[in-house]
């Protein structure tokens, strides 16, 4: 990539709505958490070649978060590097159903992480997120935590995991007791399911959908989105390396043309060898998006936060 065309996608001021914090832990990060492994072990643990490689290497990582200093070190140096990409606001998922699988103790998990966000000079809000195949009673858990927080820096709440395994409509009404405490909401859907998967996470009241390449395959649901002004959460690297698109075939410019209004963001950054500004690079070189172009979703990442 030409030098000015990675400063000009590293220099615009933006936002990043989809960015999980586990995924964000680089190896170098993870070496300071647990410097009794080597980097290059940790490099190592890093390579995977599937989706269930990945998934192995994502909870290799988050068994070494063990404490609120781990967390709280992961976050610095996350809010060092995304203001190093000049993002100026950012919603940063935390998986609170894993840290409640994992029996911590959350309230000082969260705090930890609060006060550091605090320092930043990036503006931090919260998004607390399920394991959708866990089943409905820990998202339940979730939604309270998220609940109790969401005068104190949480702003949704969301779901991941597995779409097949737990379609959005087993979690209805988890979905309106968060709406009714005020949280916002934005499950993932569309990324390796059908649209259907889409539609049911709309149904339940869905602000923003995390991923939701899939709805290029459904017309209505693109006019749908378009009308409503509901965004995706587009994660470009990590479509690609989980393999439910391939560089010829991801939508992104497809969505964008149809006017589906999109953001650009890293998703699990670390573990897919990415980083915001990278995205927005991407956008450029493979799939045509002029500078005008990623000047205007720059701005939309702004327009889509819930704070910003």
């Amino acid at each position: 990539m030409h030098v000015a065309a990675h400063d000009f996608c590293f220099k615009l001021e933006k936002a990043e709505l989809h960015l999980h914090l586990e995924g964000s832990i680089e190896p170098e990060t993870l070496n300071e958490i647990a410097p009794g492994r080597s980097l290059d072990e940790v490099r190592e643990r890093y390579r995977y070649d599937d989706f269930g490689g990945f998934l192995q290497a994502f909870k290799w990582v988050v068994q070494h978060l063990n404490s609120p200093a781990d967390y709280a070190l992961a976050a610095r140096r996350l809010f060092e590097s995304l203001a190093r990409q000049n993002v100026r606001y950012a919603e940063i998922t935390l998986s609170a159903g894993v840290v409640l699988w994992r029996k911590q103790d959350f309230a000082r998990i969260y705090d930890a992480l609060v006060q550091e966000a605090a320092q930043s000079e990036v503006e931090v809000w919260w998004v607390l997120d399920c394991i959708r195949q866990f089943g409905v009673e820990p998202a339940w858990q979730v939604a309270r935590l998220a609940a109790e927080r969401a005068q104190h820096r949480v702003v949704a709440f969301g779901i991941g995991g597995d779409e097949a395994a737990a379609p959005a409509a087993e979690f209805r009404d988890v979905f309106r007791f968060a709406l009714e405490q005020g949280l916002k909401l934005v499950p993932h859907a569309g990324e390796a399911a059908g649209p259907e998967s889409i539609w049911q996470a709309l149904e339940g009241g869905a602000h923003r959908i995390g991923h939701g390449i899939a709805a290029a395959q459904d017309p209505k649901l693109m006019q749908h989105l378009r009308e409503t002004g509901i965004p995706l959460e587009v994660c470009i690297s990590s479509n690609l390396r989980t393999g439910v698109a391939t560089r010829e075939t991801h939508p992104v410019r497809r969505l964008y043309e149809a006017g589906v209004p999109i953001i650009l963001n890293s998703d699990d950054p670390a573990m897919f060898g990415t980083s915001i500004s990278g995205e927005y690079a991407l956008a450029r070189d493979w799939y045509g998006f002029s500078d005008a172009e990623l000047a205007e979703l720059a701005r939309a990442s702004f327009r889509h936060g819930f704070h910003s």
